[in-house]
């Protein structure tokens, strides 16, 4: 369902507004720069829906098998109504117009000897492209999916090897039409489809795999068991890791037998990569570009997945070297990890095979950063200031090693999971931070709110290009001396992410609050989502998964991911001093609040979330708590850091209130919010009468309505 529903909205807006938005800046960089400049696709499209089995068992070889499919389903379902559109348009006879030599081949390669068009030599050739579409459609989707086509089109037709095969004819017809003066014919559907095919070859979308590393270092160790490499892996050390994974990514001898019984984990993850395999051999290599490396913190980690690559070629060892198809990517998502994350590229790029590799795959490294667990872990502040720290040191280590950056932020829809306008997040990064690219995550709601109509899926494309170009152009920290304002940030965080700590991880009441005062429990326990609430029981907040963290406290009206922790840190920075000095510090903030886009951003993100919390309501939810003491003592917390928060916030900005720079969520908060109290209150209603024993399908609707309600008139809700 997830795969199916994620690619309606190519069919919605992305199949045109793609390659409209992709040929707009072909075009604007010829007019300034000549007709030399390549046809690069600008936006690329990618999901991970059906790749990424980190937690969820559900996601198999199968899934990625019928993944892939779909998606080159949808392309080629695209291309064939295209190109029938086309062959009615292009009706020009030889007559009236001249054709090339090249056109004229193509035109009789087009098996199309229908009289009425002996003298219709674009048709004839269009003719023949549909039906080598089709004939590769045919050939190259599983049984899983069925292309929708006439069967009878693709017979007599000789498949297309790649999708270049197919640009290139389209090209020729497109040269034809302006060797006689007919670019305006050229530039209509015929240079979409050019864009198209230039963006989405077969396989439409990239697929990411994904996966922990816990999972990965548990099936290599079964691996080098079974093949008599080590006794024990997990036994040895870093070092010893990483010197038998470069020998083993240096010997072209595979480590499994297709014919072997593996464990029931083991089989799911090789068949896993299988899948992925196979489907790179049918629709390309851009159909598995990408394996993602949850929870890596050191050079193993981004070794590991190495091996299973090699088992099934999409690693490929000659002569002590190696080479590749796959970008690995290492995924660093706690405060720590991200800390620790220069330091792990740094070694793992002075690794002379693993150097070579990145070589061989266009001299980038792609590090991912993770938005969601560093929250959870840390707290807003120091999330975003962990991140963007860790930016700056991921930014020298490549420039070091040699080797351009491309950072991937895994953005969730709300700001406790890194969300907010993309256009000031792109901005907002430290200098060189976007070097020419950028990987940004889409995810939930925000979907449909962004790509579900095609003039306001063209605005959003639009907006990320612009921020892109920006970012890599124009210096982007104006701020006169950034060690000093680097050096202040480090101390708001760590106050921050110790008032958090104090609440999150060491007071003794607050799980039982958590998921007494929010739905928790019914959100893990009803199917809106395609993994479960938690890792395993929870005992800690550390076992929750970043969405259910932060639905829970959206829907209980308390949004506590977005802003707990920053008003205490900010009160202690400025009382750090005496009176003159605390002045001068309050100032020093608001002079970063006008220059510095990183820390506008940050209070502005904060200030939205703030602005849709209600303490009344989120009181209510509190009386869900059966420890009346800590459930009182535990709310006034709360409440006491929300109304300091908004205090602090409103003295480094020098407004009146949470909404003043942001016109458009004042007008949303008065006529949205209204509607919202009467849905908390059934939803409270429903949930005592589930937690008192009601299971009926009528309680278990009403909580799944308001959820969606709730979620809907929040709109950046988890």
């Amino acid at each position: 369902d997830e795969i199916n529903v994620g690619l309606r909205y190519f069919t919605i807006s992305l199949l045109q507004e793609i390659p409209a938005i992709n040929r707009r800046v072909t075009v604007a960089l010829r007019d300034r720069y000549g007709q030399d400049v390549p046809a690069t696709p600008t936006v690329r499209p990618g999901s991970w829906i059906g790749g990424d089995h980190d937690g969820n068992p559900f996601v198999t070889g199968q899934t990625v098998t019928y993944a892939t499919a779909r998606a080159a389903q949808t392309v080629f379902d695209w291309y064939l109504g295209q190109l029938g559109k086309l062959e009615h348009e292009l009706s020009l006879s030889v007559r009236l117009t001249h054709v090339t030599e090249d056109l004229a081949e193509l035109a009789d390669r087009g098996r199309n000897d229908v009289p009425s068009r002996v003298d219709e030599p674009y048709r004839r050739a269009v003719h023949g492209i549909r039906g080598r579409v089709a004939a590769t459609a045919a050939s190259r989707l599983s049984e899983q999916v069925e292309v929708a086509q006439d069967q009878t089109l693709s017979r007599g037709h000789q498949p297309y090897t790649d999708s270049t095969e197919l640009l290139a004819d389209l090209e020729t017809i497109d040269a034809s039409l302006r060797a006689s003066a007919d670019d305006i014919i050229a530039d209509h559907r015929l240079g979409d489809l050019i864009a198209a095919t230039q963006t989405f070859g077969f396989h439409l979308s990239s697929l990411d795999l994904r996966q922990n590393s816990e999972s990965f270092e548990s099936v290599l160790s079964e691996l080098f068991t079974r093949a008599g490499v080590t006794d024990d892996y997990t036994a040895l050390t870093e070092e010893e890791r990483v010197a038998l994974l470069t020998a083993e990514l240096r010997s072209p001898r595979p480590l499994s037998d297709p014919r072997a019984t593996w464990s029931e984990v083991t089989e799911r993850e090789l068949g896993i990569f299988r899948a992925a395999a196979d489907a790179v051999e049918r629709f390309g290599p851009d159909a598995v570009p990408h394996c993602i490396i949850s929870m890596a913190s050191s050079v193993s980690d981004i070794l590991e997945p190495m091996i299973l690559l090699k088992e099934v070629g999409l690693v490929t060892a000659d002569d002590g070297r190696i080479s590749g198809s796959v970008d690995v990517i290492p995924l660093f998502e706690t405060i720590e990890d991200l800390a620790a994350g220069a330091d792990v590229m740094r070694e793992v790029l002075s690794l002379e095979l693993y150097r070579d590799y990145v070589r061989n795959r266009g001299e980038v490294q792609e590090v991912m950063l993770g938005y969601s667990d560093s929250n959870k872990d840390g707290g807003y502040l120091a999330a975003n200031w962990g991140l963007y720290d860790a930016e700056i040191a991921l930014v020298a280590a490549a420039s070091d090693a040699g080797v351009g950056l491309r950072l991937f932020h895994g953005r969730g829809g709300t700001v406790g999971r890194g969300g907010g306008p993309s256009h000031e997040a792109i901005l907002a990064q430290p200098e060189g931070a976007v070097q020419g690219s950028v990987r940004i995550t889409e995810q939930g709601e925000i979907i449909s709110a962004k790509y579900g109509v095609p003039s306001v899926a063209r605005r959003n494309l639009e907006s990320l290009v612009s921020a892109t170009l920006e970012a890599s152009l124009l210096p982007v920290d104006r701020i006169d001396d950034p060690e000093r304002a680097y050096a202040t940030m480090r101390e708001l965080a760590e106050l921050s992410r110790l008032t958090y700590a104090r609440l999150m991880h060491d007071d003794h009441g607050f799980i039982d609050y958590f998921t007494s005062s929010t739905p928790l429990e019914e959100i893990g326990n009803l199917n809106i989502g395609s993994r479960p609430s938690s890792r395993k029981q929870t005992s800690s907040i550390s076992d929750l998964r970043a969405i259910p963290w932060v639905l829970s406290w959206s829907q209980s009206r308390i949004m506590l991911p977005g802003w707990f922790g920053v008003g205490s840190a900010v009160r202690q920075w400025i009382d750090g001093g005496d009176s003159a000095d605390s002045a001068a510090r309050l100032d020093y903030l608001r002079q970063l609040y006008r220059r510095w886009p990183f820390f506008r951003s940050v209070l502005s993100n904060m200030a939205q979330v703030m602005a849709k919390t209600d303490l009344s309501v989120a009181h209510l939810y509190s009386a869900l708590v059966p420890d009346r003491e800590d459930a009182d003592r535990i709310f006034e917390m709360i409440s006491g850091e929300f109304t300091l928060t908004v205090e602090m916030y409103l003295q480094i900005t020098e407004q009146d209130t949470l909404v003043d720079d942001n016109p458009e969520l004042a007008l949303s908060v008065r006529n949205r919010f209204p509607y919202l109290l009467p849905l908390n209150l059934l939803q409270l209603s429903l949930l005592r009468r589930y937690r008192d024993g009601d299971r009926s399908e009528d309680v278990l609707d009403g909580i799944r309505l308001t959820m969606n309600g709730l979620a809907t008139g929040l709109r950046n809700s988890g």
